[in-house]
């Protein structure tokens, strides 16, 4: 039980009484960080929710922007963090099947899968295990469903060792006047329980998911994971699309944390409504389960549907027809409590606003007392360092990733796995640009910047595309919230990201704050998995390939001596420290302005675009050779900036940059701009050449592609 001595005192004083076991259960899961945010919520309120695109914003199972005349975008993100480390194909199997039914809930069918995943190195033979078997559960979970895992981002660090962190974001679209809400709005209205049948698996899911990992978890808490079901997830979601387009439902939503307790109080509390659940019409999969198991079971698969009795037959005969258990549970009342009955004796009976909006907790922020120090190193040679980087695990090919989801299903991807954001078809002239990125070691060093700088990268991902930002879904990552520390770092953290979407007019429309991330005293550094959707058009879909030989390079911005942080520091240093770059607020936006202007009045003469970020103007360079095969030379003295040598100039970490291919005379249509460019390179042969020093494409090939293949063949 995860009740504070405070908050059964202040139960005890809202009840008047002491509640019983099964009160106490229930009580216990709502009141958990997990299901109500009652340390994140003051905080979170610091990120802009509105905006001109916005429909739904953050409180409902996703958030839902406009992306034309006629549909809508339903976007949101989760994490499974503790599941996967106790159990990876299941958990990370699971985490998809939750994300897919909060889109499912809001009437939209599932598009893209995006996945943000961290493990320790590979080299340790755990991390390899946890992360082959989560790959697996999502490759299997979502091919299986038939929804494509079209992007997504993987690090590796010895802090993530013992609790991976497993985020998975996805998409749906919807006709705009088809969106469904999570609620119960119309006193004697029904709950229809539909899809798998309730077990024991899953029970105190959510409590698990809010204190730290132990060495003993691995086996007390295994049966807090669920058990997910792909086959019947497809069923469930066809029968829960043919139910809403035939019946004039009220409300919609799944049962993930939290189980039922969940699902029903905060479907009534949003109308100022009640319950009456019937517990003895609950469909079982498994004899003698106990009240207390049936109302916390967090078995998947489940989707409750708020409709009127006479409505009831015709939901019923559709999920006959898809051989889905399904029943009557309870009804929606008038008296804004939650009560739970069994064979007409009432077993259980609360204020419904009581176990949905808890109270929050007012947590202390202190800053740790010892700051990133600078650092100070011995540079190797130019080539030697791109090698290294080019093969560390954290730059190198992601393909034995993305290799096995089906990233084409539903035929909608026009940008596969492997570019710097997915492009998706959502009509015959419109597309929309998805991507997930997050900077962890930024975060670690400086969590205001770090945070700033996850968005604003996310932000160059889809602008990269030829896309501009839409909304921002986000998924916090982070330690004991009970610790001064690490509550300081998230406040600081949401307070970059919120002022980095403020300047980009992107409101932050759905997230997820997973609290506890730490095993034996070991705190995951702080991940602010940023999700960014951009809206384009088909015919402005760039790619970051260079496309032709003799062509300019041009970079977008000013590059800075910011090598702290940086993963030049890490894979070739073995050094973790140092301020990260600064962020400039107007500078990224001016940046990203340029960049759009760009392909929007010049587009046939843009014909390559890069964000740059990890690894600095070598790495992104390097990459844009390997995608095409193609050679280039850089001149490191015409890239604009102070720098002391060319291995800051070229592997600085510096925000607000992109490297282009132009067609046409650069000076032309960029003379106007107000914003630093230069000429620094030209496309061509099959030697990537910086200054004097010349590296064959091949060479390159070799060290980027086969890296993780080599350790997962072990």
């Amino acid at each position: 039980m995860v009740l504070t001595d405070s908050e059964m005192e202040f139960i005890r004083k809202e009840l008047g009484r002491e509640p019983n076991p099964l009160e106490y259960g229930m009580l216990d899961v709502m009141f958990s960080e997990h299901c109500s945010y009652k340390s994140s919520r003051p905080v979170l309120g610091l990120f802009p929710t509105e905006g001109e695109n916005v429909i739904i914003g953050p409180g409902d199972d996703a958030g839902v922007v406009g992306v034309t005349d006629e549909l809508a975008l339903v976007i949101g993100i989760e994490s499974h963090n503790h599941p996967s480390a106790i159990e990876p194909y299941g958990g990370a199997g699971t985490g998809i099947g939750g994300i897919l039914r909060d889109i499912i809930s809001m009437g939209a069918m599932p598009v893209a899968l995006l996945d943000s995943l961290r493990f320790g190195y590979p080299e340790d033979q755990k991390s390899r295990y946890l992360f082959e078997h989560v790959v697996k559960g999502i490759s299997d979970y979502g091919n299986r469903v038939g929804v494509p895992t079209v992007a997504g981002e993987v690090e590796f660090d010895d802090n993530f060792k013992f609790n991976p962190l497993v985020n998975v974001m996805c998409a749906g679209l919807v006709p705009r006047d088809r969106i469904k809400r999570g609620m119960a709005p119309n006193p004697g209205e029904v709950f229809l329980l539909m899809g798998g049948r309730t077990g024991r698996d899953g029970i105190h899911g959510v409590t698990f998911a809010s204190e730290e990992l132990t060495s003993s978890s691995e086996l007390e808490d295994r049966p807090a994971v669920q058990v997910g079901d792909p086959f019947t997830k497809k069923m469930v979601m066809e029968a829960s699309f043919e139910i809403m387009d035939r019946i004039d439902v009220s409300g919609v939503k799944d049962l993930g944390g939290g189980g039922l307790t969940c699902c029903i109080s905060e479907l009534v509390a949003k109308c100022n409504n009640g319950a009456r659940v019937e517990l003895e019409t609950i469909p079982l999969r498994e004899e003698g389960m106990t009240p207390y198991e049936i109302m916390l079971s967090e078995s998947q698969e489940r989707m409750i549907f708020v409709m009127k009795q006479e409505d009831v037959e015709a939901a019923m005969e559709i999920c006959r027809k898809y051989e889905l258990p399904a029943a009557v549970i309870g009804e929606v009342t008038d008296t804004g409590r939650m009560v739970v009955e069994e064979k007409g004796r009432i077993i259980a009976d609360l204020p419904a606003e009581l176990l949905a909006d808890p109270p929050v907790v007012e947590r202390e922020a202190r800053k740790p007392h010892e700051p990133p120090k600078d650092v100070e190193v011995q540079h190797p040679p130019l080539k030697e360092a791109l090698l290294r980087l080019m093969s560390s695990p954290n730059i190198a090919s992601k393909r034995w990733v993305y290799r096995q989801y089906d990233h084409e299903v539903q035929i909608r991807t026009v940008v596969k796995p492997g570019d710097d954001a997915a492009v998706l078809r959502v009509d015959d002239e419109n597309g929309v640009a998805l991507t997930v990125d997050c900077n962890s070691i930024h975060t670690r060093m400086d969590p205001y910047s770090g945070g700033a700088g996850s968005v604003a990268e996310a932000v160059r991902n889809v602008v990269s595309m030829g896309a501009w930002p839409l909304c921002i879904v986000d998924c916090l990552n982070f330690g004991n919230p009970e610790k001064p520390e690490v509550f300081w770092q998230f406040r600081e953290c949401v307070g970059g990201m919120a002022d980095m979407a403020r300047a980009f007019s992107t409101p932050v429309i759905s997230g997820n704050v997973s609290f506890y991330n730490e095993t034996e005293g070991v705190t995951v550094n702080p991940s602010p998995v940023v999700g960014v959707a951009g809206k384009l058009r088909l015919e402005n879909i760039k790619t970051l390939e260079f496309k032709a030989p003799g062509e300019h390079i041009v970079i977008i911005g000013e590059t800075k001596p910011e090598m702290g942080a940086s993963e030049y520091l890490r894979s070739v240093h073995g050094i973790v420290n140092g301020l990260p770059p600064a962020v400039d607020l107007n500078g990224e936006v001016k940046a990203a302005e340029t960049v759009r202007s760009l392909i929007e009045e010049h587009g046939d003469s843009v014909t390559a675009v890069h964000d740059c970020s990890a690894g600095g103007i070598a790495v992104a360079v390097a990459e844009m050779a390997l995608k095409s095969g193609m050679g280039a030379v850089i001149y490191t003295e015409k890239i604009p900036g102070e720098f002391r040598n060319p291995h800051e100039a070229l592997f600085s970490e510096s925000h607000g940059r992109y490297i282009l291919t132009l067609s046409e005379d650069p000076g032309e249509i960029l003379s106007d701009s107000g914003f630093p460019w230069a000429v620094i390179g030209r496309t061509g042969g099959d030697v990537l050449r910086m200054d004097d020093v010349e590296i064959p494409v091949g060479e390159i090939h070799g060290a980027y592609h086969g890296v993780i293949e080599s350790y997962m063949s072990t």
